[in-house]
């Protein structure tokens, strides 16, 4: 019966799918069906809207562009699922030996790990994985010597712990060209890059976007992005996510109806194994899903995922 309502509303969406050619936020319209006792199958209407980004064509420095902030899209909520388009089918490797990635996107000791981790020695190069403008160049709070590089897609990619920061605000950057030598600054636990990228300062998983092998490929050519590839939570810092590119603006919209995760506040008082039997699973599967150790000590306010 779920395959049938799913097809349904396949076919459903596959005939209600609009656009708004006018305008850089489009929508579609989907409906989907719902089961009423002596009524049969009825239909609900969920229109999702689809978030295009800036092109080539535009002034990337022309919207949101500040060079001392390093986020300057904090009162900014984007909406789901968002298209990326990348002209290139590569990227240049950010660091001059082979890949090798420490931590990954994802739920990492009850935190949010927005990028990944390269290793590498203190002193390499670092360089910037696209064409694009230097948006920011300074020390921040936690990232130690950070740059961050806006690409022509909107798409912008941030290289933080530097050693050094060798280029300035504005400054056009290659594709491949050298931004700094990377390093241990800030909050770190020893040499690696942190690499992330956003598009509008809502953080995206590189992973999703990029392969890291030797290949250096760009996943594809258009990339939907719908929340799971957007917040940490429905990730694991310390596993490789398997990635499956959705590469259509139907797919997309479907898969942001999924269902979403689950979450616990830590409390005064609260241990792991109160937690994992007021909510029905063991504590290795709460340490699990959260990247956590059972004997991590928990901090009140601590957000633990119970179920993505």
């Amino acid at each position: 019966m779920k395959y049938i309502f799913f097809c349904f509303a396949l076919v459903c969406f596959t005939s209600n799918m609009f656009a708004q050619e006018d305008s850089l936020v489009n929508s579609i319209k989907i409906e989907l069906p719902i089961t009423k006792f002596n009524k049969g199958i009825l239909t609900e209407t969920v229109e999702i809207p689809l978030v295009s980004p800036i092109t080539e064509q535009l002034d990337i420095t022309a919207e949101n562009w500040d060079t001392t902030v390093y986020n300057p899209y904090k009162n900014t909520m984007q909406q789901f699922p968002m298209v990326l388009n990348f002209n290139d089918s590569t990227y240049a490797s950010p660091v001059p030996r082979k890949k090798v990635v420490t931590s990954h996107y994802g739920w990492r000791r009850g935190r949010a790990h927005r990028g990944i981790d390269i290793d590498l020695i203190t002193g390499d190069s670092v360089v910037s994985v696209l064409d694009g403008i230097v948006r920011y160049a300074r020390y921040t709070n936690g990232f130690g010597n950070t740059v961050v590089v806006r690409h022509y897609n909107g798409l912008e990619s941030t290289y933080a712990h530097l050693s050094l920061i060798d280029v300035k605000p504005n400054d056009s950057i290659a594709k491949g060209q050298y931004l700094g030598k990377g390093g241990n600054t800030g909050n770190s636990r020893g040499s690696h890059l942190h690499l992330e990228l956003s598009y509008k300062g809502q953080p995206i998983h590189p992973e999703y976007l990029f392969d890291f092998s030797p290949k250096n490929a760009i996943r594809a050519d258009q990339v939907w992005v719908t929340q799971k590839w957007a917040h940490a939570r429905f990730h694991n810092s310390r596993r490789v996510s398997t990635v499956k590119v959705i590469k259509s603006a139907d797919e997309a919209a479907l898969l942001s109806l999924a269902k979403q995760p689950k979450f616990y506040v830590v409390k005064k008082g609260d241990t792991l194994y109160d937690i994992s039997r007021r909510n029905n699973m063991s504590v290795t599967k709460l340490c699990n899903t959260n990247a956590i150790k059972q004997n991590a000590p928990l901090k009140i306010g601590q957000k633990l995922v119970l179920e993505l």
